[in-house]
C-alpha cells in the first residue's frame, strides 16, 4: 500500500482495497496506522485521493521478475507508436529500465521477451497531432481553457467552440478529449485527429464535483452515450459464434446464457443502440438481435440497403 501511495497517481479507499486485495475495513485501519508511525500521509479533497507527498518518499522497492518482465514488455510495446500514438519514450524507458535490473534478471529478461509479443489492435496514428496533444495535456493538467477548431462528424460542418479539457482518454484506437463544450452548452467528446487548430486561453476551470470519465459514458456501448434511457440488448449468436463471443469482455453488464443447440443470448445493458449496432453487423447472419424491436428493425434496414448494394446488376463488375 505504501508504494502505491507513494507512486503519485493517488487512490482513495476502494481502490486500495481492490490492488491491496483486502476490505475496506483493513484499509482504513492500515491508513491509520500508517499516520501514527509518522508517514506524512495526505488526502487530496479535489480529486478525493489518498497519497504520500512525493518530497517524502521511500527508498525504492525491488522488482520481481513478474514485474520488471511486465514493465518491460508493455514499455516497448507502448513504445511502437502503431500501439499508441505520443508514448515512444516508454521504449526508451524500457531500455533505461533493463540497464539498471541485476545482470542475472536482465539476462533473465533477454531470454523471455524476445518470447513474447503483444499485438494490438489497429490505431489511428494521429500523424501531425503530437502538439495538439501536448497543448490539451497541460490544459487539462493546469485546467485551463482551450479554444478548439473542430472537423465535426456529427455537425456536419466545421466548428469553433472554447473547450474546458476534463479528461483525456485513449479508446481502442484513437485519443479524445473530453470536456464543456461552449458551443454545445453540454459535456462532449471530441477526436484529436480532428481538431483542426488549438488555443490556449488564459482563464482557467473547475471540473464539476462528482465528475468522473466512468459516470460520464455511463454504459455506452463504447464511448458515446445517447439520450434517454438505458436498453436491454438480447443478441443470439450462432453455434459457430457462440464461444467465441462468450470468451470476450465486450461489456460490463454483459451475459451470455446458452442453449442446448450449442446458440447463445447475448445480453447487455447499453446506453444507446447505434454504437452496439456496428458490433452486431460485424457477425453478418450469424448474429440475429431478439431485441429491443427498434434495434431488431435498425439492423434489418441496414441488412437490406446491403442487400440491395451487392445486388446484382446494381453496380458493374468488380476485377
Amino acid at each position: 500500500m505504501i508504494g502505491l501511495l507513494q507512486a503519485g497517481r493517488g487512490y482513495n479507499a476502494d481502490a486500495l482495497a481492490q490492488a491491496c486485495e483486502v476490505s475496506r475495513r483493513t484499509i482504513f485501519r492500515d491508513l491509520d496506522l500508517l499516520r501514527l508511525s509518522g508517514l506524512p500521509l495526505g488526502f487530496d479533497e479535489k480529486r478525493q485521493c489518498y497519497r504520500i507527498p512525493g518530497a517524502c518518499l521511500l527508498p525504492p522497492t525491488n522488482f520481481t521478475p513478474e514485474e520488471a518482465l511486465s514493465l518491460v514488455v508493455l514499455c516497448h510495446e507502448l513504445g511502437d507508436e502503431s500501439a499508441m500514438p505520443f508514448f515512444g519514450p516508454a521504449r526508451s524507458a524500457a531500455v533505461k529500465l533493463e540497464s539498471s535490473l541485476p545482470v542475472r534478471l536482465r539476462d533473465q529478461l533477454l531470454n523471455v521477451t524476445g518470447m513474447l509479443r503483444i499485438q494490438p489492435p489497429p490505431t489511428n496514428r494521429l500523424t501531425g497531432c503530437k502538439p495538439v496533444y501536448d497543448q490539451l495535456l497541460d490544459a487539462v493538467t493546469t485546467r485551463r481553457n482551450v479554444r478548439i477548431h473542430y472537423d465535426s462528424l456529427k455537425d456536419g460542418k466545421k466548428i469553433t467552440t472554447r473547450l474546458s479539457p476534463y479528461r483525456l482518454f485513449f479508446s481502442r484506437r484513437s485519443w479524445y478529449v473530453v470536456g464543456r463544450s461552449s458551443l454545445h452548452r453540454a459535456k462532449r467528446t471530441f477526436h484529436l485527429g480532428r481538431i483542426l487548430r488549438l488555443e490556449m486561453l488564459d482563464d482557467h476551470f473547475q471540473i464539476p464535483r462528482g465528475f468522473s470519465l466512468e459516470r460520464y459514458l455511463g454504459n455506452a456501448w463504447h464511448m458515446i452515450p445517447e439520450s434517454g434511457r438505458d436498453r436491454e440488448v438480447v443478441v443470439r449468436f450462432s453455434r459457430l459464434v457462440a464461444k467465441n463471443v462468450a470468451e470476450v469482455r465486450w461489456h460490463k453488464t454483459q451475459r451470455v446464457v446458452f442453449h442446448e443447440d450449442g446458440t447463445a443470448d447475448f445480453h447487455a445493458t447499453v446506453s444507446g443502440l447505434g454504437e452496439i449496432s456496428w458490433w452486431i453487423l460485424g457477425y453478418g447472419d450469424e448474429a440475429e438481435v431478439l431485441g429491443p424491436p427498434e434495434l431488431r428493425r435498425m439492423i434489418a434496414q441496414r441488412a437490406k440497403r446491403m442487400a440491395e448494394r451487392y445486388s446484382e446488376g446494381s453496380r458493374g463488375e468488380v476485377f
